[in-house]
Parts: C-alpha cells; sequence; structure tokens
C-alpha cells in the first residue's frame, strides 16, 4: 500500500485536477475492460464548492446496458460455480487494491460532492473493511446446511443458498464510495454479477473501486460500471436481465423503484430517507454529547440519511442543551473541503442549494429561532463562490414545522422540548412521530435507562450515547426509510435465492 500524501494549501484546484486520474472521461466498463462510449451525450461534474465543471461522463444507451446486462448474465456460470471461500479471496484482493487508490480516490471524491476531505480520506479504509467482513461469511454459504423434518425422523432437507443473478446497484451521492460497496461486496461474495450506476453528481470516483475489482482478477463481466442521469437508472431497474435491485437514496425515488419491482415481482433492497431524534434523557453528560454532535447529528454536512437531526431535549435542562449544541457547530469551521480542518463544506449540488435554503426560509418564517447560522454562507474559494449554507441550529422548535417533520439533507439540526416531569414518554412520542424510521440515539448516563428508551423508538438502528454502522450487524429502515437490510449475514441474505430439497435418508 502506498504512502499517502496530505493535502495542502500549496496545492491549487487546478493541479489537483490535473493530477487525477480522471476528469473527463469517454468510457464504461463493460465486460472486464473499459469501452469507448458510443454516444455524443454528457454529464457534467460540478465541483458544489467553486460551482465549477470539472469533469464529466458519458451517458449510457440502451443498446451499452444490453451490453452490459448480457456480460453480467454469461459471466454467471464461472463466478457463481466457484466456492464462496474461493470468491472471498477476490474480496480481499479487491479491499487491497482499495486501500492502494485511497487518496485520489479522496481527493476525487470531495471534488465531486463536497464533502470534507477528512471524511472522504477515510472511505477507502472503510470500503476495503466491509469487503473484507463480507469474505469472513464465506463459511456461511458454503457450509452444508441440513435440516430435519420435525415429525418425519427419516426425512430430511438440503437447504441450498443459490445467487438470486445479475443485481443493479444504484448508488446517491453523499456516500458513494461505501453505499455501492456494500451492495457490490456481498452481491460478489453471494456468487452475483452486477450492474453498477452512480449518482450523477458522483460518476467519478467509483472508478477507483472499478480500478480495484479489475485489479483484483475479477473474471470480465462480473461487474460493469454505466454512468447516466435519472432517467437511466429507470432503463436499469426495468430491463429484463436484472434479477434484483439495491438502491440508496430518496423515498420518492425509493417508491418508484418499488412500484417497479413489484409490477415485475423483482426483489428489491432500498436504503431511503431518514428523520431521525437523538433523545438527551435529563440525566445526560451534554460535554460528552459536544464531542460525538457532528458525527452523529450534522455528518457530511448534514448529508447523511441516519444522522439524528432532530434533538428533543428535556424541558428542564433545554437551554443547556441549546447552548451545548450550538456552541459545538458554531466552532466548527466551514470552508473549504480540500482543506485538512475543514469540518463543513458545501452542500453537494445547485439543486441541493435550493432545497435546503427554502427549508431554512420556512423555519424563520413558522417562529424557530436560529441560535447560530440561519443563512447562505459568504464563502468564496479561488475567488468563486460556492455552494455553502451556514451551519444551522434552530431552537423552539414545535412538532408541526416543516423542519421537524421533513427530511432536509443539509447543515440544520432541529431542537425540540418535550416534558420530562413525568418520564420519557413524550420524547419517545416526539421522535416516532415521523413517517421514517431509519436511525435515533438516545443521550443518558444510565446505560439501562437509555436501552430501555432505544427499544421503544421505532426505528431499524438506535445507539445509545453515539451512532455507528456495525459492518457485522444489520442496517435497514422501517415505514418510508425502506425494505431490507444492509451489512451483516442479514444484508449478505438479501442476494441469494434459497432452494429446499427433500431427501429420505
Amino acid at each position: 500500500m502506498s504512502t499517502v500524501d496530505t493535502v495542502t494549501t500549496t496545492l491549487t484546484r487546478a493541479d489537483l485536477r490535473r493530477d487525477l486520474p480522471y476528469s473527463h472521461v469517454d468510457d464504461h466498463f463493460i465486460d472486464g475492460a473499459w469501452t469507448e462510449a458510443t454516444d455524443s451525450e454528457r454529464n457534467p461534474v460540478i465541483d458544489p464548492a467553486t460551482d465549477e465543471v470539472w469533469g464529466s461522463v458519458p451517458a449510457a444507451t440502451s443498446a451499452e446496458l444490453d451490453r452490459a446486462v448480457t456480460a453480467a448474465q454469461e459471466s454467471m456460470t464461472e463466478w457463481a460455480n466457484l466456492t464462496a471461500a474461493a470468491r472471498a479471496e477476490y474480496l480481499v484482493r479487491i479491499a487491497e487494491g482499495i486501500e492502494a487508490r485511497a487518496e485520489d480516490l479522496a481527493r476525487t471524491n470531495t471534488l465531486e460532492n463536497g464533502t470534507p476531505i477528512s471524511e472522504t480520506r477515510g472511505a477507502a479504509a472503510n470500503a476495503a473493511g466491509i469487503f473484507r467482513h463480507f469474505a469472513t461469511l464465506s463459511g456461511w454459504l458454503d457450509d452444508e446446511d441440513l435440516r430435519d423434518f420435525p415429525a418425519a425422523a427419516d426425512s430430511y432437507s438440503v437447504v441450498r443458498k443459490d445467487p438470486i443473478g445479475v443485481c443493479a446497484l444504484i448508488a446517491p451521492w453523499n456516500f458513494p464510495i461505501n453505499l455501492v460497496v456494500v451492495k457490490l461486496a456481498p452481491a460478489l461474495l453471494a456468487g452475483c454479477a452486477v450492474v453498477i450506476k452512480p449518482a450523477s453528481v458522483t460518476p467519478l470516483s467509483i472508478r477507483f473501486i472499478i480500478d480495484a475489482v479489475a485489479a483484483a482478477g475479477v473474471p470480465a463481466g462480473v461487474v460493469n460500471l454505466l454512468t447516466g442521469p435519472g432517467r437511466f437508472g429507470d432503463a436499469l431497474v426495468r430491463h429484463p436481465g436484472i434479477s434484483k435491485v439495491a438502491f440508496t437514496g430518496s423515498t420518492p425515488v425509493g417508491r418508484r423503484i418499488a412500484a417497479a419491482c413489484g409490477e415485475l415481482l423483482r426483489p428489491v433492497t432500498l436504503e431511503l430517507g431518514g428523520k431521525s431524534s437523538a433523545i438527551v434523557l435529563p440525566g445526560a453528560d451534554l460535554e460528552a454529547m459536544g464531542r460525538v454532535l457532528v458525527r452523529s447529528c450534522m455528518r457530511n454536512t448534514g448529508q447523511t440519511c441516519y444522522i439524528s437531526t432532530r434533538i428533543i431535549a428535556p424541558a428542564s435542562r433545554y437551554d443547556e442543551v441549546v447552548e451545548v449544541v450550538s456552541r459545538t457547530i458554531a466552532e466548527g469551521r466551514q470552508g473549504d473541503p480540500l482543506a485538512e480542518d475543514t469540518m463543513f463544506g458545501p452542500v453537494a449540488s445547485r439543486s441541493q442549494y435550493k432545497t435546503v435554503m427554502e427549508y431554512v426560509a420556512s423555519a424563520h418564517e413558522e417562529g424557530a429561532i436560529a441560535v447560530t447560522g440561519g443563512a447562505a454562507a459568504d464563502v468564496e474559494i479561488d475567488g468563486k463562490a460556492g455552494m455553502f449554507i451556514q451551519p444551522t441550529v434552530f431552537a423552539e422548535v414545535t412538532p408541526q414545522m416543516r423542519i421537524a417533520r421533513e427530511e432536509i439533507f443539509g447543515p440544520v439540526i432541529s431542537i425540540l422540548r418535550y416534558d420530562d416531569s413525568q418520564g420519557p414518554d413524550e420524547a419517545i412520542s416526539l421522535a416516532n412521530n415521523t413517517e421514517f424510521g431509519l436511525g435515533g440515539i438516545v443521550f443518558g448516563t444510565d446505560a439501562e435507562a437509555a436501552q430501555a428508551v432505544a427499544e421503544q423508538v421505532d426505528s431499524g438502528s438506535v445507539g445509545v450515547n453515539f451512532f455507528g454502522s456495525n459492518h457485522s450487524a444489520p442496517f435497514g429502515g422501517r415505514h418510508d426509510s425502506g425494505l431490507g437490510v444492509e451489512y451483516g449475514v442479514e444484508g449478505l441474505s438479501q442476494y441469494i435465492t434459497y432452494k429446499s430439497i427433500h431427501r429420505k435418508r
């Protein structure tokens, strides 16, 4: 693994872009090779910190989609016939290849979506960890699974775990590497072939994963990459050669994908939006909460699905909570996402900037109080204004306000109040008063009491005094936050189809 070079302020953006392997590209990855695109339509790649076009990718055609799916189908015979242990060895080599490309991957990701380099620099290590974790699950697939008939001692069943087929993997723009890898790793281990479509905002950084796949010697056709706009995603979902769809993104788009897959009777995994809450119990250590606040409640400038952007504070300590939260957020440096000490970057796109600013305006109109932030940020980089919004904390937020009900996906935290004189019941009710059910946190010094509250939060995952993703534990949403799970053996099971062969002894 090569030594990582750190980004320094002496490097200009032009230097960085020129040194990167990928900017303006003309090809897709089909059947084991980078293949020149056949259509002239291109999608621009924009640096949200400066609002400059710095790259572009081709838009795939229906003929290229057919070629990619056909290549994936034809590769399944060789790939699926390997043992899972043999496929696991490829996963380990892919992990090594990703780590070797860590710095170029991080810089490209930051230039695509404005995520601070301190965050993107961890993407390769996390992706490699996901591949290595799934590699350890090969025995679950390879080990013989025999099950006796409950009422017939002379009969048993052989349970086969077969790959589900060619999978469409559709990724979002906020974490374009790890939210592909958490689909790709289990799909490959299960013996599936895939066609990947990255988000149109972030089509370049994923190429480093493809390079690692190719360097690992994965057979041609097993992994294919096509770029294109949202309408191309619709064609991929509905292609007759696709056996399963895995999507991370917004709930409205997820509904359309679910409808298409329902019509086609096609299995689908959906990891969608969230409006998670952090319940602060009266005895919580607020300074300890402050130390994990950004990662738990405003990670990636608030552009994270599971973070707890609603903080539900006890009335008896409401002002204290507001002070700690507003101070912590105000102390975080906002600026060039390529700078080492930047905590908050721009929002990822012009459309997202417009959306978030509309939510900020609605909060002011409905009577919320901005205790820090609350406006567009005056940030210029290389003399150019990007898509920066001040990291914002709103107090005196009521459950009826839009910012308390709808997913914002930007640097905005809302602090609601609950009556703690009768215990945590009102806080739990407020946390569950949402159409979503993805994440959540309970802050409290009594771990057992916090656990008891966490168990009553209607969400797929809840943390006690922090939030994190455990590669070995299932992660998924309830209600409008999605269908199915990722991570763990449960995530691996999303890419297999079961067959029971009944036999006599």
